[in-house]
This record gives C-alpha cells, sequence and structure tokens, in this order.
C-alpha cells in the first residue's frame, strides 16, 4: 500500500494531535451493501503482525486479515465542495454500492502477488 502525499500530510497531521496515538490501522471488515468497508482506527500499540508503512512522517498500519486485500492499494486524502475524506484505489476492489460506503474486495492471489505491490 502507498500514500499519496495528500495523505501522508493528513496522516502526519492528525497523529501529531493524538498523543499516545503511534499509527492509523487500516482494515477492512464484512458489512454494508456490497459486502465489505475499510475500516480506519487509532492504534495505541503496533500489532506483532501489523503491516508497517512510515511515510513523510505518516504512520499507517495494515491489519493482518486485510493485507491480501490492500496489496497495491493507494490510499488518497481528497477535500471537495461537501466533504473531506480518505480515498482508497484498490485494484482489488471489484465494485462498489452507490453511496460508497461499502464495497466488494478480492483477495490477491498467489500467482497475482509481487513484493513490489506493497
Amino acid at each position: 500500500m502507498t500514500l499519496t502525499d495528500a495523505a501522508a500530510k493528513r496522516v502526519a497531521t492528525l497523529l501529531a494531535q493524538k498523543p499516545g496515538v503511534k499509527a492509523l490501522k487500516i482494515g477492512i471488515k464484512k458489512g454494508g451493501c456490497a459486502g465489505m468497508e475499510y475500516t480506519m482506527t487509532w492504534a495505541d500499540e503496533i500489532g506483532k503482525f501489523d503491516e508497517i508503512i512510515e511515510d513523510r512522517g505518516a504512520v499507517v498500519l495494515i491489519d493482518p486479515a486485510a493485507i491480501m486485500y490492500l496489496l497495491g492499494t493507494e490510499m488518497d486524502f481528497k477535500t471537495d465542495k461537501l466533504s473531506s475524506q480518505f480515498v482508497f484505489n484498490n485494484p482489488n476492489q471489484k465494485s462498489a454500492c452507490g453511496c460508497g460506503e461499502s464495497v466488494n474486495l478480492e483477495p490477491v492471489t498467489p500467482e497475482g502477488f509481487a513484493p513490489a505491490d506493497r
């Protein structure tokens, strides 16, 4: 997973405002009309199997259960007239619901995995 300049800057800014928090943790869970949802929580600890991404002052953890769904994903931060939000450009996403709150993800297969995809 990679971060755009905007995403790295936003995560770093938010982390600086949260004493004791070590990282932003990204995961997935079952839910929504398309089947899965991205999760984002503040992590006070780094888990033994968490994937760690450190980029331009941002520290992002990937939940071990989500790694195969997030390989090759680019995390961005977008602001428009009505909202500011993190956006995931995920090649493993097969569809999304109309409101954009849930997605249909397929894990990367061993044939589709390349170490550079992280």
